[in-house]
C-alpha cells in the first residue's frame, strides 16, 4: 500500500510544481533613442544619440553580474558602392579590378556589452548583420573586373570597411553598452558631421548565454534645416536654377578676391 501511495504523492508533486514553472515570465527588451529627429544644418558638427532600455522581467541581481548581453547597431539606408583596386602596368597606376556591391549601409554603428564574437556564435551574427565581419553586403552581377577569388571578395569587403572607418560612419565600441541597474542599460552612439543625411535605424538586441532572447528596433530622422535644406532641395527640383546660382556665386567671389588682391599703381 505504501508504494501506490508515493506514486500518487510524486505526482501530485510534479502537477504542482509544472504550472509554477510555466508562470515564470521570460524576459524581454523595450528600448528607445534620446531623439527621434536631428536637424542638419551648415553648421552641423556632429552629434551624439543615447540608446537606452530596460529588460523586462530581469533576473540579474546587478548590474556587474553579466547575466545578459545587449548589442546596439545603429545603421543607415543601404546605398550602392563600387570599390576598385589600383594595380602598377607598365608604370602607370590604373584599375585592374573592382566589386560592386549593391546594398552596403551608409552609416554602421555598433556599440556591445563586451566583443560581439563573444556573445553569440557566427551563424546568428550572420543571421541579423551584427558585426564588421557580419554586416550585410549585397553584390551586383560581375564584370569582366570582378574578382572572383573568395580570398580576393573577402579583401574588397575588408578594404570598403576599412574605407568606411577611416571616414568615420563605421564605428565600433566593444563595452559601449553599460547596465546602470539590474534591467536598465545605456549607450551612446556618435554621429560624425559627414553622416549621410538619411534615416537611421537603431537595432538592439538582448542575449542570455548565446541566445537571443528579444529585439527592438525604433528609427531616428536626419533631416536638413535651414539654408541646407534649402539648397538641398534647389538642387534637386531645380537644377537648373540651381547651376545659374552657384556659378553666379562662384563668379560673385573670384571678382571679390581680385579687387581685395589688387596693388593699387
Amino acid at each position: 500500500m505504501m508504494r501506490p501511495l508515493l506514486r500518487l504523492s510524486l505526482s501530485m508533486l510534479m502537477a504542482l510544481s509544472v504550472p509554477a514553472l510555466a508562470d515564470v515570465p521570460n524576459e524581454s527588451i523595450e528600448a528607445d533613442a534620446s531623439t527621434r529627429q536631428v536637424a542638419i544644418t551648415s553648421s552641423f558638427t556632429g552629434t551624439e544619440i543615447l540608446v537606452f532600455g530596460a529588460v523586462s522581467n530581469s533576473t540579474q541581481p546587478t548590474p556587474e553580474a553579466g547575466t545578459y548581453d545587449i548589442i546596439v547597431v545603429v545603421e543607415g539606408i543601404s546605398a550602392p558602392v563600387t570599390v576598385r583596386m589600383k594595380s602598377r602596368v607598365g608604370g602607370i597606376w590604373v584599375n585592374t579590378q573592382s566589386m560592386r556591391f549593391a546594398s552596403v549601409p551608409s552609416y554602421y554603428a555598433i556599440a556591445s556589452t563586451r566583443p560581439v564574437d563573444e556573445i553569440a556564435d557566427r551563424a546568428v551574427l550572420d543571421a541579423h548583420g551584427i558585426g564588421f565581419d557580419h554586416v550585410r553586403m549585397v553584390r551586383t552581377s560581375q564584370s569582366r573586373t570582378d574578382a572572383t577569388d573568395p580570398a580576393e571578395m573577402q579583401a574588397f569587403r575588408q578594404a570598403l570597411i576599412g574605407l568606411k572607418k577611416d571616414e568615420h560612419v563605421y564605428v565600433q565600441s566593444d563595452f559601449g553598452v553599460s547596465f546602470v541597474g539590474r534591467s536598465l542599460f545605456r549607450a551612446t552612439i556618435a554621429l560624425p558631421p559627414n553622416v549621410p543625411v538619411a534615416p537611421l535605424t537603431a537595432h538592439v538586441f538582448l542575449f542570455k548565454d548565446g541566445k537571443l532572447l528579444g529585439q527592438y528596433d525604433s528609427r531616428v530622422m536626419l533631416q536638413r534645416e535651414g539654408i541646407e535644406r534649402y539648397i538641398h532641395e534647389t538642387a534637386m527640383t531645380r537644377p537648373l536654377l540651381y547651376g545659374v546660382f552657384t556659378v553666379l556665386m562662384a563668379a560673385g567671389f573670384g571678382l571679390t578676391a581680385a579687387f581685395a588682391f589688387r596693388r593699387p599703381a
